[in-house]
């Protein structure tokens, strides 16, 4: 019998990217936030940008990067999603909730 692998983040339901799905995918998400938090609180309003990219946008994109690689290796693949999954063909012959590339949902009107 073969296990589920029980997934931190889950796919979103529409674009793409990802959702805290179980406790640890909160407690990353949240640990994300608070480090956010920390480093804009280290920022003072006479700093230079070049010590506001040293202190705050670098940091910044390493808590993101690591972000994106935890979400990455726990969740869910990723790809493009635009609702949930299909489950019957209308009279048009295309799945109920599905959209045509100019947006409308296969009615002709």
């Amino acid at each position: 019998m073969t296990e589920e692998k029980k997934y931190w983040f889950r796919r979103k339901s529409y674009g793409m990217g990802w959702t805290p799905h179980s406790w640890e995918g909160w407690a990353v998400t949240i640990l994300y936030v608070v480090g956010i938090l920390w480093l804009a609180s280290r920022l003072d309003e006479t700093m230079r940008f070049d010590e506001v990219s040293k202190q705050f946008l670098a940091p910044l994109g390493a808590l993101t990067i690591l972000l994106i690689a935890i979400a990455w290796r726990t969740g869910e693949t990723l790809r493009w999603q635009w609702g949930g999954k299909p489950t019957k063909k209308n009279a048009n012959g295309a799945y109920a909730g599905s959209h045509d590339s100019d947006g409308s949902d296969g009615g002709g009107n």
